[in-house]
């Protein structure tokens, strides 16, 4: 089988085209650089989903596409996560349904249906919200609903929603975790007891590559995929802290605090035109108080999904990957 992944080079991407390498596909990476860490004899082209030209000529021939480029993030400019996430997607449609790719298999994310309120245990049922407190979720969820328009005799679509990749290699939840707890700036936000998916990323890969096998009797539909049980999100980075000899969190903050510490920042940064992102957010409070976990049910009867690694031994790579970073 032939296979385009866009975002090829990324934590999620690259995991899947290493995935489908070893499965002995021919493989193809769109990315904006080239990646010396993916397998020899994996095709690379340098290029943006937002030139359409150049994805009209790297989608010709394909079996299917993995559309994992994004541009991800809590901060930055709306016009920047509307043309790539909205207008990059649509891009990647319309190039599949020119140059007839037969599947088309797209990460979102379980941000496309948060508001600001805890979810816990939801489905795939639940609405999308009126407002939103990102634009990272706001253009996903846009995204997201032209994936799902498009499906159809010509080209069959499936949406995956991974929530909290983390493992190995990955470069930013968990660094960014251990990079705070070592300037002190660590804090605990809300009670404590909010509980979350996160989903290890040989488990993400797999469902990916699930839903692809799947389609296109799947087709048009999302899924929730997950390891199998939240966690306390407090308590399970408080364990990353102590694996890695760092101490627990000990101080917090109320969620109304830091929801109107993050508005408060946001106002200031747009102000001034700053591109960094703040330390806080409304968006940023709201996933480190509230719990947002969800029923992945529907993804092993339809995908037949299971994590194909516990908690605990993804637990044990990760910390021997950091013990180790030439082996992550």
């Amino acid at each position: 089988m032939r296979t385009l992944v866009t975002g090829g080079g990324g934590f999620l991407g690259s995991g899947i085209v290493k995935s489908l390498h070893e499965k002995q596909h021919d493989v193809t990476v769109v990315g904006r650089h080239h990646y010396s860490h993916l397998p020899k004899g994996i095709k690379q082209f340098q290029g943006d989903i937002r030139d359409f030209d150049f994805l009209r000529k790297v989608t010709a021939g394909m079996d299917a596409v993995f559309h994992v480029a994004a541009f991800p993030g809590i901060w930055g400019r709306a016009e920047d996560f509307y043309s790539i996430n909205v207008d990059g997607t649509r891009n990647v449609i319309k190039a599949c349904l020119l140059s007839t790719v037969p599947k088309l298999i797209f990460t979102s994310s379980p941000s496309v249906i948060y508001g600001n309120s805890s979810l816990e245990g939801v489905d795939e049922t639940t609405p999308y919200p009126e407002n939103y407190l990102s634009e990272y979720p706001r253009t996903k969820a846009i995204a997201e609903k032209l994936v799902m328009e498009a499906n159809g005799p010509d080209l069959a679509t499936v949406s995956i929603r991974p929530h909290l990749i983390w493992g190995p290699g990955d470069p930013h939840l968990v660094p960014r975790l251990l990079a705070k707890a070592d300037k002190g700036r660590l804090v605990r936000v809300g009670q404590g007891e909010n509980r979350v998916d996160i989903i290890y990323i040989d488990n993400a890969v797999s469902a990916h590559l699930k839903a692809c096998d799947a389609l296109p009797s799947v087709g048009g539909k999302v899924y929730f995929v997950s390891d199998g049980e939240p966690v306390n999100l407090w308590q399970w980075i408080n364990e990353v802290l102590k694996k890695t000899g760092r101490p627990a969190v000990t101080r917090s903050i109320s969620y109304r605090t830091a929801s109107g510490l993050g508005c408060f920042l946001e106002k200031i940064y747009s102000l001034g035109n700053i591109k960094r992102e703040p330390p806080m957010t409304r968006f940023l409070a709201s996933q480190l108080a509230t719990s947002h976990y969800f029923d992945s049910s529907l993804a092993k009867r339809d995908l037949g999904y299971e994590p194909v690694v516990t908690a605990e031994e993804g637990m044990n790579r990760l910390i021997q990957s950091l013990s180790n970073p030439q082996e992550g």
